[in-house]
């Protein structure tokens, strides 16, 4: 995987190419995607916003998941990260988005939901695509390893057109 800076020029040449803006969602990794992203000069324009929604009540107020979702799946969770997703571009002036939850360590996590422990959503023209990764190491290690994969989705959906 090549370093989040290169993915992250990648994505922008992309974006703009296609006169198109990405927002971001982030619960575990608290702003790090969004911080990759806007650390690149000219980001605003492929970058629309990002929305760090670190509590449940957050993810509602900002995203417009549903309450009673979060609390039958838990915030980490599939329908969660497809809901924050949708979310994010409907909330947004993007085409693209991209949302993560997950548990980040080192406390939070149970025997259903280890830490490291991450769902990832990906809002993009054909709908919305959902997939659950389990990352090793410490706290530090596994935002970090949500950024890069968080970003390495992003691109491969602008790479399919879905």
């Amino acid at each position: 995987m090549p370093p989040i800076p290169e993915l992250v020029e990648q994505l922008a040449s992309e974006l703009k190419a296609r006169g198109q803006m990405v927002v971001t969602a982030e619960s575990c990794t608290g702003g790090l995607i969004a911080g990759a992203c806007t650390e690149l000069s000219g980001s605003s324009d492929w970058f629309e916003r990002g929305f760090v929604t670190y509590s449940n009540a957050a993810k509602t107020e900002l995203l417009g998941v549903p309450a009673a979702l979060i609390e039958v799946h838990g915030a980490v969770s599939e329908p969660v990260a497809r809901a924050m997703a949708a979310g994010a571009v409907a909330n947004a002036h993007a085409h693209w988005s991209v949302a993560v939850t997950g548990v980040a360590g080192p406390t939070g996590g149970s025997p259903e939901k280890p830490v490291g422990t991450v769902w990832f959503g990906w809002a993009t023209p054909a709908g919305v695509f959902t997939e659950h990764r389990r990352f090793d190491g410490d706290r530090a290690a596994v935002r970090q390893a949500t950024v890069a994969h968080a970003l390495t989705g992003l691109r491969t959906h602008l790479a399919s057109g879905r």
